[in-house]
């Protein structure tokens, strides 16, 4: 495997010479202790950003079971919002930053500032149209009715109404992560936090003078974190804190296509994770009364968070793979892959793990409903101890997209929605049992882990044709 990537390093003497400082830890700076460096302030980030959602939730869990179920069914939709522009096209931002530096293409990276800003303004703007227009619809089709439909939607359109905002912050905050480095969009991030724990219940219950908006409230509070967040991170390079300058140029379709050429792709593989949470909460819906819905997303909201802890190593692996890979160490960016695919299975584990031992501990800060904790609990026993295939599998797609590989991510992404939702409205329909369809989600993480962890360790970045 390691000769494969040996052979596509060029001579040393060919390497470009004008490299910044940062961007040469990256490349011979001894690999597992780097990745640990860059690995927690982005840690940290994730679990700051993804706690946004968990404090919106535990407010608004206090408006009923109503107000509850419809944040579980708004969840998925805005939880893709932040996959996709942090995670898929974000990752695309990384990647092509990283390359372009770790090639001393400099001109070009500076360029890359603009032309993500306008991919993320025209996205966050055409996906706000797609859900005020059709957001009734769709919740629908998740298994929204009567009071939870009503909830969905009053917080949806406050989010969606403001949705360019979590895409502009999330690409400048990847512009930055592909300089490598990771502590400023962490401090951002969590400064952002602490600002929302106060906010969020004087938006949603009101306090003196300021009349409570309800579960809109909470939507205002998110919209205001990511305004703010916005113009902190652009301040950041406009001011030239960073290797990377913002300049006007004429926008090339090149550039657009270096970072849709990942983003895109990675796209799917966020939509296909979203697509199996969202199916599995329509057929607990199909077959279960709405405290199962709220204690179903409630424990699957619990797996959401592994994205923002895969993340956490996955946005230093984007920046080192793509870094490496943009410089000719082909062996050097493997071995960083692997890595970060072993350091993330074991975070994810001992969640998944510990869930799975103690999921009431978790199910009982948002309600002390029997039918919910029943229905929770059930998925987090079975799910759980699989969460570290999902923690590895999406390591390592994040990987991927530092080596601009995106074929086996896209693939193993599918045969789980195959068999999450293929198999799981077998289970069902067979037995008529919950717990069916959850051993099919438990299944399909297994297989969706271990075939990207496959696939990349026989050298699939490196063939011509995958």
């Amino acid at each position: 495997m390691t000769d494969v990537a040996d052979t596509l390093a060029p001579p040393a003497a060919a390497r470009p010479p004008a490299i910044d400082g940062r961007t040469r830890r990256l490349l011979e700076a001894p690999v597992l202790s780097l990745l640990l460096r860059m690995t927690w302030p982005n840690m940290l980030i994730m679990v700051a950003q993804a706690s946004t959602g968990l404090i919106e939730t535990w407010w608004v869990s206090k408006l009923g079971t109503d107000a509850l179920a419809g944040m579980a069914l708004v969840f998925p939709p805005v939880m893709l919002m932040t996959m996709i522009s942090a995670g898929a096209v974000g990752g695309g931002i990384s990647s092509a930053v990283a390359r372009a530096l770790g090639a001393g293409r400099h001109a070009e990276a500076d360029a890359l500032v603009l032309h993500q800003a306008v991919i993320n303004l025209v996205a966050g703007i055409g996906f706000s149209a797609l859900f005020l227009l059709f957001g009734t619809p769709i919740y629908r089709l998740m298994g929204g009715q009567g009071g939870e439909l009503h909830a969905a939607l009053a917080y949806s359109n406050t989010v969606f109404a403001g949705n360019a905002l979590i895409w502009l912050m999330n690409g400048l905050a990847s512009v930055i992560r592909g300089t490598g480095n990771m502590l400023f969009p962490a401090i951002v991030i969590c400064f952002g936090v602490a600002f929302l724990v106060p906010i969020s219940p004087l938006l949603i219950f009101g306090f003196g003078p300021i009349a409570g908006l309800g579960i809109i409230g909470g939507g205002v509070a998110l919209l205001l974190f990511y305004a703010a967040g916005t113009v902190v991170m652009a301040w950041y390079i406009l001011a030239g804190r960073t290797p990377l300058r913002f300049r006007w140029v004429r926008l090339r379709w090149s550039l657009f296509k270096g970072i849709l050429r990942v983003g895109a792709v990675s796209a799917l593989t966020s939509i296909q994770t979203n697509m199996t949470l969202a199916g599995a909460t329509a057929m607990v819906a199909s077959v279960a009364g709405v405290d199962a819905v709220a204690g179903f997303g409630t424990g699957a909201r619990l797996e959401f968070l592994l994205i923002p802890q895969s993340f956490g190593v996955g946005a230093p692996l984007v920046a080192l793979v793509g870094t490496n890979i943009g410089a000719g160490q082909g062996a050097r960016a493997l071995k960083i892959a692997l890595a970060g695919g072993a350091i993330a299975f074991a975070v994810t584990e001992v969640i998944g793990v510990t869930a799975a031992l103690f999921p009431q501990a978790w199910l009982s800060l948002f309600s002390a409903e029997p039918a919910m904790i029943e229905a929770g609990s059930g998925y987090l026993r079975i799910v759980g101890p699989f969460y570290g295939f999902f923690g590895l599998g999406m390591a390592l797609y994040f990987a991927s997209q530092g080596a601009g590989r995106l074929f086996w991510p896209l693939a193993s992404g599918f045969l789980r929605v195959v068999i999450a939702l293929g198999g799981g409205y077998l289970a069902l329909r067979l037995t008529g049992s919950l717990t069916a369809l959850f051993v099919a989600l438990a299944v399909a993480l297994a297989a969706f882990g271990m075939t990207i962890l496959v696939a990349v360790r026989s050298g699939a970045w490196f063939r011509t044709n995958v």
